[in-house]
């Protein structure tokens, strides 16, 4: 790829702009109530500390829409995360009152070698998404080197992920995104096989490029959630109630066909836990193919779930995104955690696991640590693994 890593840069007394993903979920009164984000930037932080740069740390948080108005509302503020990071570190973490503006300058000019600031959110200014030259040039002019450490808007070309290296002379991107890169394109590479795809979610729309790209790499696909209802009904079935996106079947069924001529084994639910409704406190097995008419369709059922499981536990390269049911909901959380339980299972497999729903089912179940990479970004996993060419890494290449 041709991008310098934090540890090929010398940052040593410079000021070091690191745009980190802080975009944490805050409780009611003001907290941060998971600090996963925080947690996946400590080495990039901690080795630019200990190397003395002057670090200034950029994020957004939450959509307040680059609103002014948005500024006095709490739960657009970066403060909790300060003080979190500040825990985290054991050292004191400035925080400016603005993302840019004279405030920001005096914080950022005042920072002495191995001391931390970190800029108010950065959508509290329109220009962040507009990805505008003005405000691209009044970050970069905080920074001596630029380090992108933020996996998860990798895909999304902004002021604090593109704009503003075009005006910073030395670039490279940080230790957690050097990892998600190596483990990502190892999918894309040569790998150990058979190499098993899982595939949730609710939409056919916003997997199917992930799927073409995969189908002349994997072994096998296994395909659950939401979208498999659409998949089943490409097939004659009958879904009752069940989501399904009724202008997809055409491309459900050309993307079956294809993995066919392909020789490439696609398994979708035989059965299902069905269900009134989302709040129904418990389900019933059926035919995934039958689904009655006053059903929904809302988590694959025992005998998928083993089938799954036991294409899992014969797997060498594993890559799961997406949940396998309305896991948020114990009713129907049984499919997508003995999915996870399949994965964390395998025994000598490199496995990776990308998506915001999947990644917080492999915590739930808490098997985290039997996993080789979890992605922090979702949707950019998924465009990386698609073939596309993410905007914030293409602007680390020198």
């Amino acid at each position: 790829m041709g991008i310098k890593t934090i540890s090929e840069l010398d940052i040593g007394g410079r000021r070091l702009f690191i745009r980190v993903d802080f975009n944490v979920p805050l409780t009611s009164d003001g907290k941060v109530s998971d600090d996963t984000r925080i947690r996946e930037s400590l080495p990039t932080i901690k080795l630019a500390i200990e190397k003395g740069a002057r670090v200034i740390l950029a994020s957004h948080l939450g959509r307040p829409k680059g609103r002014t108005d948005n500024r006095s509302d709490k739960k657009y503020s970066l403060e909790p995360v300060a003080a979190r990071l500040a825990e985290l570190i054991g050292a004191d973490v400035s925080l400016t009152d603005e993302p840019v503006g004279d405030g920001a300058r005096k914080v950022v000019n005042d920072l002495h070698a191995g001391a931390v600031a970190l800029l108010e959110n950065l959508r509290f200014s329109p220009g962040e998404e507009a990805n505008d030259e003005t405000f691209s040039r009044a970050l970069a002019s905080y920074a001596d080197v630029y380090v992108n450490d933020a996996f998860g808007t990798a895909h999304r070309a902004h002021a604090s992920t593109v704009g503003m290296t075009k005006f910073v002379s030395e670039k490279g991107m940080g230790l957690l995104m050097e990892r998600e890169v190596k483990f990502l394109g190892k999918l894309l590479g040569e790998v150990e096989r058979p190499f098993v795809a899982i595939i949730g979610g609710a939409k056919v729309s916003d997997k199917i490029g992930v799927l073409d790209n995969l189908l002349g790499r994997v072994n096998q696909v296994l395909i659950g959630g939401a979208m498999a209802n659409t998949f089943l009904k490409a097939k004659g079935g009958k879904l009752g109630r069940s989501l399904v996106e009724d202008d997809k079947l055409a491309l459900a069924r050309a993307f079956l066909k294809k993995a066919d001529e392909s020789g490439i084994d696609v398994l979708l639910p035989r059965d299902a836990v069905a269900a009134a409704g989302t709040k129904s406190e418990a389900g019933r097995v059926v035919q995934a193919m039958a689904i009655p008419e006053d059903l929904a369709a809302l988590d694959i059922g025992p005998e998928t779930a083993r089938g799954f499981a036991d294409a899992i536990s014969r797997a060498k390269t594993i890559f799961w995104n997406g949940p396998m049911g309305v896991f948020e909901s114990e009713p129907f959380a049984g499919g997508t955690l003995a999915v996870a339980q399949a994965v964390a299972s395998a025994n000598g497999a490199l496995s990776v696991v990308g998506g915001g729903d999947s990644v917080a089912a492999i915590h739930k179940s808490g098997l985290a640590d039997k996993i080789t990479h979890i992605s922090t970004g979702g949707g950019a996993s998924l465009e990386f693994l698609e073939g596309k060419k993410l905007p914030g890494l293409a602007a680390l290449e020198n």
